[in-house]
């Protein structure tokens, strides 16, 4: 037999079967290439009995297992180590540079932007805080910029305010009417003018009841202070660089739609950088690329100073999983124009509410956000690929960050190339052992592949355990324990996934793997991980997916790692010179792992406090959990093989995973914090409505009053009720079944993310400014349709629903592209806004009628938000909204709901 053509150290070896009944103990079998010892013990024994040092002239501790607890402390430790590590390169913002410069971006000057727009308070498009205070400040300082100009540079300055309308597919689909809305646009160029721009992208304005200082203050702070930088160097730019302050993103997305398809600067645009907010402060990551355009990316290598990018986050939030968009996708669609997507997404908890103020955003995250756009741009603006960028457009790119040190970026196509090369080496590795004769005393192919079971097993049974803790979890009313207490979501779905996995192993070794070799388990299971992510890595490469060189790292680094351990562990076994070469050839995988970790919970942990009512987030989290825990498992299940036992480990997880589900279910850690310092409140939002329902002969046939009231998360109103106990389950909103989104007034078409909701009864609302709407006319058209056409007027921010009748089809109408889109559910959603002044607004919609019903043909309805002014307000919104505590955010304003048949 050529024990030498094998790889591993230590063959499996079965004798049982080979044994009879009484049979006395049969003498120790000798394998010299492996110095290990198998004791057969008679009577067909399912225990190993291993004989310490004899034979081969091996190592006498080559048959050892590892001692239990220095395994598992060494592991944590390792684990912790490179999770500090990771936490290290996120607090250090800046890396070099000076600050304020002649010539560098100046942090202090932008933070005295960023002060002086956030203290003009909430600015709601339409709102005279964000159409003349806010437009005022940054004419201002635009022209104190241009003052102090060089005279190689021309700046040029236009108030835009344009109407139009779009239909977007974001939030299961609706479109969007906009009027009179505001851009503020600064052209930079060369005295003698330019061709070819580059657009830097932020909006100055701001959900309702939040000052937004991360979402976007700050980042039209920096781009003042970036134009005020490039507009006073003596550097000649050689193409322009356009600023866009847009007034009205929160709109979702409209002013960026009226810039880039009516703006006259619009058709030098090249390319554009975008500057947004998912958090407040920290590293703003880029998220976002192209479409394809690698040569924009090669740019942000080359430049940004302090990098912080992955095409991982981008083709996360380009798969729709994150409730979100950005001004990224109109340039992108209606503009097609390649761009970068930037944006902070650290303390997501305070996004959009009251707390999101100056004073939370560090000095050096904005210094690093400058320093990073002001480089960029200007490497853009002086760069030859702009005036010529169609010729760059083709291809995708592998692209991250390496601890915010520097980027890594390569063609998608070179990085398929080496995806598949990797894998021919596993094929190549794997193949020889998998191909090789069977032994007598061993059958690796069929270990591993009943190895690859076991795993597979233990993977599917920890998602389980942990759904089922969660579902538990949920159902008691007790979910969302850690948002506040991130570490019981690890103490209590973290240690019961790797328990789960451990448990399921441990059952294996003793009972199936029953004679055979600890060393030779460990061998087998290794490969098992190797082949599983290889797996992933031919998965993600066929699927075209640029994050599959996260797979690529898993399977080289541990296949080069285990080629060069080779032979310390086929001498020696798994001592300590083998465990420490092995953490630290997967220093880089699990390095890189815990950094993406970082960013995953970092990113999806506060949206789920804000992600409705429908999707329960401890199912999610444990499922993430579960997830993390199985690729972080992988390289080292070969442990439970090496160890000589498992029974403290998971005695240990288990007493953490109980006390934790206990102290849960007993409700010790409250979801919500109102700290100063670290709030994670929780979101609610308040409408007092007034709504009134017309029949078919224009009659109200149903009128009443309220406070509508929407929890944003999963644990509804569970926690309020014992500071507010008027609002309780007997007052749950009841769907009217006939009317368009159940009769109530939604600002955005998330009805299908919040279906618990409750009508607390209140007086009539009569604003100042209420909504008027008419029809206007009914034709029949010569294509044997019925057009309607209305008009309406109103505050700054309204909603339009339709629902057709049985036998009517909406075929067509006047707002966006002319073909109505649809919302979940099959209603269509119209949101409408307008600046300062608006004439009134008119639009028609055109009905196929296939059958006449004695209800009418179609029912709409138009909803007014009033989100600043007297009109915001009422004495018992104000009241409710007192007694909330102060854990909440509240955020309240006045509604009016019409309901018309036709």
């Amino acid at each position: 037999m050529d024990w030498g053509s094998e790889s591993a150290a230590v063959r499996r070896h079965r004798g049982v079967g080979e044994r009879r009944e009484g049979q006395a103990a049969a003498p120790e079998r000798e394998y010299p290439a492996q110095g290990l010892l198998v004791d057969a013990s008679g009577g067909g024994s399912r225990t190993r009995k291993r004989s310490p040092g004899r034979g081969g002239g091996a190592s006498p501790s080559a048959g050892t297992g590892l001692s239990e607890a220095h395994t598992a402390l060494g592991l944590v430790l390792y684990l912790l180590a490179l999770r500090a590590l990771v936490q290290l390169s996120l607090q250090q913002l800046v890396l070099h540079g000076a600050l304020g410069r002649h010539g560098e971006f100046d942090a202090r000057q932008a933070r005295d932007y960023l002060e002086h727009i956030t203290s003009i308070g909430p600015r709601t498009t339409g709102s005279p805080e964000n159409e003349i205070l806010t437009v005022h400040y940054l004419l201002e300082q635009i022209k104190l910029i241009e003052l102090q100009s060089n005279s190689i540079h021309k700046i040029s300055v236009d108030v835009q305010r344009p109407t139009g309308s779009f239909s977007i597919d974001f939030l299961g689909g609706f479109t969007s009417y906009y009027d009179n809305i505001t851009n503020v646009v600064v052209k930079l160029e060369p005295r003698d003018g330019a061709q070819h721009a580059i657009l830097a992208n932020c909006h100055f304005d701001s959900v309702a009841n939040s000052p937004g200082a991360s979402d976007d203050a700050v980042s039209c702070s920096v781009m003042l202070e970036v134009l005020h930088v490039l507009s006073t160097s003596s550097e000649a730019l050689h193409h322009a660089v356009i600023f866009l302050f847009n007034g009205a993103e929160e709109n979702v997305l409209q002013a960026s739609h009226g810039f880039i398809t009516q703006h006259p600067w619009a058709s030098l645009i090249r390319a554009f950088i975008n500057l947004e907010a998912a958090g407040v402060g920290g590293k703003e990551l880029v998220f976002q690329t192209g479409p394809e355009n690698p040569w924009l990316v090669q740019a942000y290598v080359s430049a940004a100073k302090h990098p912080f990018a992955s095409v991982v986050a981008q083709e996360v939030f380009q798969s729709g999983i994150i409730p979100s968009d950005t001004d990224f996708r109109i340039y992108r669609d209606f503009g097609n124009i390649p761009g970068i997507d930037l944006a902070f997404i650290e303390n997501g908890y305070i996004y959009h509410t009251k707390y999101d103020t100056a004073d939370r955003i560090l000095t050096d995250s904005i210094q690093r956000a400058g320093d990073n756009i002001l480089a960029v741009l200007k490497y853009l603006a002086t760069s030859d690929m702009l005036a010529s960028s169609s010729k760059y457009q083709h291809g995708n790119t592998v692209f991250f960050d390496v601890l915010g040190l520097f980027v890594i970026a390569y063609p998608c196509r070179v990085g398929s190339i080496i995806n598949y090369v990797v894998v021919m080496v596993v094929v190549l590795y794997l193949g020889k052992k998998l191909l090789q004769p069977k032994r007598k005393t061993t059958n690796y192919t069929k270990d591993f592949f009943c190895g690859l079971g076991i795993t597979l097993i233990g993977w599917f049974t920890s998602l389980v355990t942990v759904l089922i803790i969660a579902v538990f979890i949920s159902l008691i009313g007790q979910s969302l324990s850690w948002y506040n207490h991130f570490y019981v979501s690890v103490c209590l779905y973290g240690a019961a996934s790797v328990v789960k996995i451990i448990f399921v192993h441990t059952l294996a070794k003793r009972f199936y793997y029953v004679n055979a070799s600890d060393q030779y388990l460990g061998e087998v299971f290794f490969d098992i991980s190797l082949f599983v992510h290889c797996g992933f890595l031919i998965t993600l490469t066929y699927r075209g997916l640029c994050s599959a060189f996260i797979s690529a790292v898993w399977v080289a680094f541990p296949l080069l790692t285990k080629l060069f351990v080779h032979k310390d562990f086929k001498e020696h076994g798994a001592r300590g010179k083998f465990i420490a070469f092995y953490f630290l050839g997967m220093f880089i995988p699990y390095l890189y792992a815990l950094y993406l970790i970082w960013a995953v919970f970092e990113m999806f942990t506060p949206i789920l406090g804000r992600s409705g009512s429908e999707i329960p987030p401890d199912v999610v989290l444990a499922s993430i959990l579960a997830g993390c825990t199985m690729i972080l498992s992988s390289y080292f299940i070969n442990f439970i093989y090496l160890a000589k036992s498992t029974k403290k480990t998971m005695l240990t997880l288990t007493l953490v995973c109980t006390v934790t589900f206990l102290l849960v279910c007993s409700g010790t850690f409250f979801p919500y914090s109102s700290s100063p310092a670290n709030p994670k409140p929780k979101r609610v939002f308040l409408q007092h409505i007034t709504r009134t329902f017309h029949d078919l002969d224009g009659n109200v046939v149903k009128q009443d009053s309220g406070i509508w009231i929407n929890g944003f998360d999963y644990t509804g109103i569970s926690h309020i009720t014992p500071h507010i106990p008027e609002i309780n389950d007997t007052i749950r909103a009841h769907c009217e079944e006939t009317a368009p989104l159940c009769g109530f007034p939604w600002y955005l078409p998330v009805h299908f993310l919040i279906r618990k909701n409750w009508y607390l009864p209140a007086p009539e609302v009569s604003p100042g400014d209420p909504v008027h709407f008419r029809l206007i006319s009914k034709e029949q058209t010569p294509w044997d349709s019925i057009k309607l056409t209305f008009e309406a007027t109103g505050p700054s921010h309204m909603s339009f629903y339709v629902r057709t009748h049985k036998g009517t089809s909406l075929s067509q109408w006047s707002l966006g592209s002319g073909t109505p889109v649809t919302s979940k559910g099959g209603d269509y959603f119209v949101f409408y806004s307008h600046g300062l002044q608006a004439s009134a607004w008119q639009f028609w919609i055109e009905l196929q009628v296939s059958e006449e019903n004695p209800e009418g043909i179609v029912t709409v309805a138009i909803a007014a938000h009033y989100f600043f002014g007297k009109d915001k307000r009422s004495s018992q919104l104000d009241a409710l909204k007192e007694k909330f505590p102060d854990w909440t955010f509240p955020s309240a304003w006045v509604c009016t709901y019409n309901l018309f048949v036709f």
